[in-house]
């Protein structure tokens, strides 16, 4: 995900300071890793630099003073650009599941107990995402975030199903390389 989009998206609604945006961001993308402070406020000072926000003023709201980003129209042209764009299908299939599988074939070890061992870990998971989507205080986004991940991670679950019941066969074949 481009923080410095997501910030440019952020500020399409109006002018705002640093500490505002990183807490809807992470009301907005409650499932997504939070932004740092010093993430937010760096990437505010290189869309400053690219000309794709501006200062807009300083807002002191009964504490400490702050500074107002608002973004210009250099960057609502490339917010526009970049929410447009396809995110393309990854070129390259790369599992780091498959490639643990394959070292604990190369190395010796148990690729069936990594792969149960794994499964749970996907297992606990889907039971935290599902307790999320479906608590009181869940909204739409959160929802559908929590949506988005379990799709993936069933997706993950299926595979290692696939992978295990061809775990001798596929034994065999590294063997063999």
């Amino acid at each position: 995900m481009s923080t410095r989009h997501i910030l440019l998206g952020l500020l399409a609604t109006g002018p705002s300071h640093g500490y505002d945006l990183k807490r809807r961001h992470d009301e907005r993308f409650p499932q997504a890793r939070p932004l740092a402070y010093g993430q937010v406020y760096t990437t505010l000072q290189r869309l400053v630099r690219d000309d794709l926000a501006e200062v807009s003023g300083t807002d002191a709201d009964n504490g400490p003073e702050r500074t107002l980003y608002r973004t210009t129209a250099a960057g609502t042209d490339e917010l526009a650009r970049w929410a447009g764009e396809i995110a393309p299908p990854a070129p390259y299939v790369t599992n780091e599941i498959f490639a643990k599988v394959v070292v604990s074939i190369l190395s010796g070890g148990d690729p069936a107990a990594y792969l149960r061992a794994q499964r749970t870990a996907h297992m606990e998971r889907m039971r935290e995402l599902t307790a999320v989507k479906t608590g009181a205080h869940a909204d739409l986004a959160t929802v559908l975030s929590a949506d988005y991940a379990l799709t993936h991670l069933d997706a993950d679950l299926r595979w290692m199903n696939t992978t295990a019941a061809r775990l001798t066969p596929l034994i065999t074949e590294v063997d063999r390389a």
